[in-house]
């Protein structure tokens, strides 16, 4: 009883700050309200018992994603009002997407629905006696070690991208000259002066 109790609530407000994200005016309101939902939804995945994506959503996506964002937003000087000029123009093309991914999961519901053994047979592979997490390990570091590997090089490939084409050549830009500093010497940047007692520094 407590367990449906607790379900409704988060999922209430995970539809409610769903809905604020793309209805809000400010921006900043507008990432708030997606930390909001991610809370939430890691809410629901730890009454499901997948903590590990629960930790996962609320570490990385809250710590990671929706704080870059947020600072994206704050620091980047966007007239919003110019942006916003032309919604009413692709509202019937946003209101087509929505429309079709609401009949996708409409089927996907009434599939399940139709078997409700889905679930119980999906999760007869899983021992009793191994947690969520190292299940997860076990398989991630066996079974799919290669694609996962794959998957990091191919984020460090993009890291690197976004880096090279981000990165700017001014002239006005100081850069660190290593070899300069390591040769300068302790006299021409460290001046000692022996001041006598009650005189002070002219």
């Amino acid at each position: 009883m407590i367990e449906n109790i607790i379900f409704y609530v988060f999922s209430a407000v995970l539809l409610t700050s769903a809905v604020m994200v793309v209805s809000a005016r400010n921006p900043v309101h507008a990432v708030l309200f997606l930390i909001l939902c991610f809370f939430n939804a890691s809410g629901l995945f730890i009454l499901l018992g997948a903590e590990f994506t629960a930790f996962i959503l609320a570490i990385v996506y809250v710590g990671a994603v929706a704080v870059l964002f947020l600072f994206v937003v704050m620091m980047l000087d966007i007239n919003f009002r110019e942006m916003r000029q032309g919604f009413k123009r692709y509202l019937p093309i946003g209101a087509t997407v929505g429309l079709i991914l609401l009949a996708q999961l409409v089927l996907i519901m009434s599939a399940w629905i139709r078997d409700p053994q889905g679930i119980a047979k999906s999760t007869v592979l899983t021992p009793n006696n191994v947690e969520n997490t190292r299940a997860i390990g076990q398989v991630l570091y066996t079974q799919f070690f290669f694609p996962f590997q794959v998957s990091g090089l191919i984020l460090l490939v993009a890291m690197i991208g976004a880096i090279v084409l981000t990165l700017r050549d001014r002239k006005d830009a100081k850069r660190q000259r290593v070899t300069q500093q390591m040769d300068r010497k302790i006299s021409d940047v460290i001046e000692i002066v022996k001041v006598e007692s009650g005189k002070g520094i002219q």
